[in-house]
């Protein structure tokens, strides 16, 4: 293990090397104050994205050069969060920010964010301090603006100080210590750092090519056509993944239902489930209904589908994507899955979709706000829900039925530890093996995983379990 002066050295290099790969950085006192409001935002309101748009409009920059400028530091701030709030609490001396003033904590935030990853000139810097104490003593307390006044000295002169490899890698790769903890010694160091570096490149755009509308050929040649280079997945020969940005809402194969976005990895899983036309499914965890689409795809709209969920705005969202398909086999409740076997009965379904309710921390690349969302100390309850749906499913399962269980997630609590518990509970199911597309867990044989630095996609797991027939 490197001393504490050596992990401190390295944190300082690179910072240095951060800062020294960036342009100098002017950001006008207005820009800064709209700055702070935006981050403040953005605690309150989800997803982010939407919450600094509304700041922007609200004092008329958006589409300006402001806008652009100030959307880049944005972003920084939140893609750092939790580094930036681990140094806050260090400079002004609390156990965490979350205790603050909301306004102080999103001004720490924005001054962190531009002191310790950016080169601000003198301008910038000088209205860091003043600009922003008067903007706080404003929206909140005069004793709060000069509160920010006195320790923004203290700001300026801090130095992170790690105090292990695990901290010192949360610095370099913008993810929780716990995690990388828990993927150092889940993949070892080396290929842990593979991931991490996965974890933070721009992943390409993945949408499925829905086959009741299309064919693979003719989306990538419209596609080439809109001047993109798209490239047809090997492993889901129906996926389709290209560079964006691209404008899904003026797209006629969005519009017209002939893709879907969806990610390579999520639409395997319906894949590896493998409903037939004519079946009865239940989709437990549905919205916003990429599996479901899909699956209505390889029943070929012959079957029954239901499916659950419990969030309005993604239902939505469900309810939208499967019109544009053309799907009429699907009939969706709006309440807790859980409650599935009581509203249809047991012993109904050939097959039930588990893609459980998770950390999500297989889709990092694609959320860099997520992971400072999630904590360590959730995992108990998030694993307690997902074993109570398996219990659901095991119920709804005719014998011989078939049920799904997979997660983005990476961590082995929410993967093959549920498995292996529900088979030591339920001696009537036995584990299908997988042989593909992706690896094999080396944690439980016949579980399958998908890798971010390995597949080029989110990261996934799948087990897929049969009731045994009587």
């Amino acid at each position: 293990m490197a001393a504490v002066g050596e992990l401190e050295r390295e944190a300082l290099e690179l910072l240095e090397r951060e800062r020294s790969s960036r342009p100098p950085l002017a950001v006008p006192p207005r820009g800064l104050a709209i700055l702070v409001e935006a981050v403040k935002a953005a605690e309150e309101f989800k997803p982010s994205q939407h919450a600094k748009r509304e700041v922007f409009r609200r004092h008329g920059i958006l589409g300006t050069g402001l806008d652009r400028l100030l959307t880049a530091v944005f972003y920084d701030v939140m893609k750092r969060l939790g580094v930036i709030d681990k140094a806050a609490a260090e400079a002004v001396g609390v156990e965490t920010v979350l205790i603050l003033d909301p306004w102080l904590r999103a001004a720490l935030r924005v001054a962190l964010g531009i002191l310790l990853f950016h080169r601000p000139d003198e301008t910038t810097r000088h209205a860091l301090r003043w600009t922003v104490a008067k903007l706080l003593s404003e929206e909140t307390h005069p004793y709060v603006g000069m509160y920010y006044w006195r320790v923004y000295p203290r700001l300026e002169g801090y130095r992170p100080r790690p105090r292990s490899v695990e901290e010192l890698l949360e610095l370099r790769y913008l993810l929780p210590a716990w995690f990388i903890a828990r993927m150092r010694r889940l993949l070892g160091p080396g290929e842990a750092e593979k991931l991490f570096e996965a974890l933070n490149r721009k992943p390409l755009l993945s949408v499925r090519v829905n086959t009741l509308k299309a064919t693979v050929e003719e989306v990538v040649e419209q596609l080439r056509r809109e001047g993109k280079k798209p490239v047809v997945s090997r492993r889901v020969p129906t996926v389709v993944k290209f560079e964006g940005p691209y404008d899904f809402d003026r797209s006629r194969l969005y519009r017209e239902g002939k893709i879907v976005i969806q990610e390579e990895a999520s639409a395997a899983a319906s894949l590896v489930l493998d409903p037939k036309p004519g079946m009865t499914v239940v989709d437990l965890a549905a919205a916003p209904g990429g599996k479901t689409s899909h699956m209505v795809e390889l029943m070929r709209n012959r079957g029954r589908i239901y499916a659950f969920d419990i969030d309005e705005a993604r239902i939505r969202r469900m309810r939208e994507i499967l019109r544009r398909i053309g799907a009429r086999i699907v009939k969706i409740y709006r309440m807790d899955a859980r409650r599935a076997p009581e509203v249809l009965g047991e012993e109904v379904a050939d097959r039930v979709m588990l893609d459980a309710p998770c950390t999500s921390t297989g889709t990092l690349a694609k959320n860099p706000e997520l992971r400072w969302r999630i904590r360590e100390d959730g995992l108990p309850e998030i694993v307690k829900l997902q074993r109570e749906l398996m219990e659901a499913a095991a119920r709804l399962l005719k014998p011989g039925g078939r049920m799904l269980y997979a997660t983005c997630s990476l961590l082995p609590e929410e993967n093959e530890e549920n498995v292996r518990w529900f088979l030591e509970r339920h001696p009537g199911f036995r584990l299908i093996p997988l042989h593909g597309p992706y690896d094999p867990s080396p944690l439980l044989p016949g579980t399958m995983r998908a890798w971010p630095h390995r597949h080029d996609t989110i990261g996934f797991f799948y087990a897929l379990l049969e009731k045994r027939p009587r």
